[in-house]
């Protein structure tokens, strides 16, 4: 049995800060239907790239759901809609504020009818204040949060992340939120609504910076390749490419002279003696460690690293990761049958449960696939689908 095997996950989210929630939620056990809209369905379904015209986009982000789509404009596919709520747990959705009320699919219209829903609200800048009315995107919360000021190389363009940095959190967040909620319910029997801003999620992360920027007033900028406090923490060169070190305290570093550069001198070296020290001279330390590292190859720094319990590692490209035999030993690439797309691969699981584990029970869905799976529970007969469906009410 799965943690969360009875609790029913209504997502009406697209694109993916609530179905990353959601596929995790599912991931644990949770049975979530996935209401997608009757034009096209999640928008993610027309990103590329394409495998037998489905898009891989989706199929990554969205296993282990079932999909129904209903035209929640039309009155009667909001009855179902109530129908299905009136059952659920959860309800997970993304839209721009204030259109879950035009649709009358909003929490206190839901609350009405399932007095115990935790109904979780994924937006750019949250549901109130006076931004609450902005569309809000992944890289405008970059921008927005001063991540991107901190990201890159002094005086240089500004950088984004290489990933969905604030989507994805905004659906880790959603994840814990919705489970704290849960566990509240459980307690009390009262639900709730959880408002999620995708431009608040990343700031609490901003631990570090904030102790600067409050403690004296220092603002944090770029340092490319470098840890702003940690030093020698980051890139440095070897004969045949880059290497992450990662001495963050004074024994680490000891350890690195002594068992990794047999260079006992640096530790009695004025400019590099503490943590702090170094850091002021880091340009300095950093040209001393690559001059002294470039002769020999990546992995015979990582071999003798290793070997001192001096924490460092290659910079992969993806592929590289994905083929890295630790990850593939602890199941972090997964593979499932897709129905159109064929065997895939997709990403596993970073939490490993010794009594529960997350499971793949099935591909991510096609477009409107369950609806009728799903109808029929509500008695609805195949005359009325018929119907419905020629009428544009459902897919």
């Amino acid at each position: 049995m799965l943690p969360l095997q009875n609790v029913k996950v209504l997502d009406i989210s697209q694109i993916m800060a609530g179905p990353y929630c959601t596929m995790v939620l599912a991931d644990m056990g949770a049975d979530v239907t996935k209401v997608e809209k009757i034009q096209g369905g999640d928008d993610s379904r027309q990103m590329g790239p394409y495998i037998n015209d489905e898009s891989t986009c989706f199929s990554q982000i969205n296993r282990n759901k079932k999909s129904i789509s209903l035209n929640l404009k039309d009155e009667r596919a909001r009855e179902i809609f109530y129908r299905l709520a009136k059952d659920a747990d959860v309800i997970v959705e993304n839209y721009r504020t204030g259109v879950t009320k035009s649709l009358q699919i909003d929490y206190d219209t839901i609350k009405a009818i399932n007095p115990g829903i935790i109904y979780c609200s994924i937006s750019g800048y949250g549901q109130t204040g006076p931004y609450s009315h902005r569309g809000g995107f992944d890289l405008v919360a970059q921008g927005m949060t001063g991540l991107m000021s901190m990201t890159g190389e002094k005086g240089r363009r500004p950088l984004k992340t290489g990933i969905a940095v604030y989507d994805i959190g905004a659906g880790i967040t959603a994840v814990y939120s919705i489970l704290a909620a849960y566990i509240h319910k459980t307690n009390s029997g009262e639900g709730q609504h959880i408002d999620i801003a995708i431009t608040e999620c990343g700031l609490p992360w901003f631990a570090w910076e904030a102790a600067a920027y409050f403690g004296e007033g220092t603002l944090p900028e770029p340092t490319g390749w470098r840890h702003r406090v940690s030093a020698p923490y980051q890139a440095v060169k070897a004969s045949d490419g880059y290497i992450m070190l990662g001495c963050a305290n004074q024994r680490t570093w000891e350890r690195f002279c002594q068992d990794v550069l047999a260079r006992e001198d640096l530790m009695e070296d004025p400019r590099f003696l503490t943590n702090s020290d170094r850091g002021q001279n880091v340009e300095e330390l950093e040209a001393v460690l690559e001059a002294i590292m470039v002769d020999l190859g990546m992995n015979h720094w990582l071999e003798l690293c290793d070997k001192a319990g001096v924490p460092a590692g290659p910079i992969n490209n993806f592929a590289q990761a994905m083929q890295d035999e630790h990850y593939l030993a602890r199941g972090m690439v997964q593979e499932m049958d897709h129905p159109v797309i064929g065997k895939m691969k997709t990403i596993g699981f970073p939490s490993k449960f010794s009594r529960t584990p997350s499971q793949i029970r099935s591909p991510a869905p096609l477009f409107g696939q369950h609806t009728d799976e799903v109808l029929d529970t509500l008695g609805i007969s195949s005359e009325q689908l018929e119907t419905l469906r020629a009428e544009g009410c459902i897919k």
